[in-house]
């Protein structure tokens, strides 16, 4: 049990238990000849002096100048930065000594120097040791939390399966409960669960079959003519080959634009003309559809959205096009074939 609370502990708390561990040590230490007082003040004086070592090189010296390779410039300011600790903790020792623990003034030692300087240079090489710990419990620290991360994430990927395959499998009880009593409302939820089933398992792959992506189409537009009050005269002309790959839902962009725009759900004449050709080791799509009076043609967002998706997928090498007549709107794109 402490050994796991040790390991989730942060490079923080680490370093304050050790410090705490070499406080008590030290403090036990000095108590048979320094009684309790003096030993918790020249304690306290002494962890801080060596804190000082550590992190004043770890955190400021080591990063600013040796691994900026200023190494000379490195080694004077530590050798200056360890002259300076040693006098002063020279010179407080023998202050607090003579002001609060002697019973007569003691002249002033000078060898303390020497010596502190001389503990100073071990404690600047103990902070090698101290700052691979840090970094070690921290790179600990973020793998765990990485580990942590993509184990939820995971679990958030079963999940996202297991939802929609229940829907799925509620869909088919319900299309096997219409066929018996509506045909064609079954094969309407037959094409709505298709729709969802790409969505979830092709959708998010790189590319997909050409066929899969026509299928996908054919779908969506059988469930948009249910809110049609009329039928709409479509012509769908395809020649592709089986096994080329494109990626997913760019055909969608130009034909969810006609329904979003090109079409007269009062109107019982409209055309909506559908290409999709090979062409050498291109593939070609193209859409046209007639211009229904008081809606705007389509040039919008969907559109746009989809001429960026277009240049982040290939760059220069695609056609994109936007012609409009006084009576009809067409649009097409033209991509290699990998």
């Amino acid at each position: 049990m402490q050994i796991s609370r040790i390991e989730k502990a942060t490079p923080q708390q680490l370093q304050w238990l050790v410090w705490a561990a070499f406080f008590l040590v030290s403090l036990c230490s000095m108590l048979p000849m320094d009684g309790f007082y003096q030993a918790l003040v020249f304690t306290f004086v002494n962890t801080g002096f060596y804190a000082l070592i550590i992190y004043g090189n770890i955190y400021f010296l080591y990063p600013r100048f040796f691994l900026k390779s200023q190494k000379t410039t490195y080694v004077l300011l530590v050798l200056i930065f360890l002259g300076l600790c040693a006098v002063t903790r020279s010179f407080s020792t023998f202050y607090l000594y003579n002001t609060f623990f002697s019973k007569k003034p003691q002249p002033f030692p000078a060898y303390t120097i020497v010596y502190y300087f001389l503990t100073g240079i071990l404690i600047f090489l103990l902070s090698f040791i101290f700052r691979v710990a840090i970094a070690y419990f921290s790179l600990k620290k973020k793998t765990d939390e990485i580990i942590a991360e993509k184990t939820a994430a995971e679990l958030n990927l079963l999940k996202s399966h297991v939802q929609p395959h229940f829907l799925f499998n509620t869909l088919n009880n319900i299309y096997y409960e219409a066929y018996l009593e509506s045909p064609r409302a079954a094969g309407l939820i037959e094409r709505l669960s298709a729709i969802m089933r790409y969505f979830v398992d092709e959708s998010p792959k790189p590319e997909v079959l050409i066929k899969t992506e026509v299928n996908f189409l054919e779908n969506y537009i059988e469930l948009e003519k249910i809110r049609l009050r009329h039928q709409i005269h479509l012509v769908f002309v395809k020649d592709y080959p089986v096994d080329a790959m494109i990626p997913p839902m760019l055909l969608m962009a130009l034909v969810e634009n006609i329904f979003k725009h090109g079409i007269d759900k009062t109107s019982a004449s409209n055309h909506i003309q559908i290409t999709l050709l090979c062409q050498g080791d291109s593939l070609s799509f193209t859409t046209q559809n007639a211009i229904t009076p008081g809606k705007a043609p389509g040039n919008g967002f969907g559109l746009q959205n989809l001429r960026k998706r277009l240049e982040l997928i290939y760059g220069d090498d695609f056609e994109f096009e936007i012609n409009q007549s006084d009576q009809s709107f067409q649009s097409a794109f033209k991509i290699p074939l990998k």
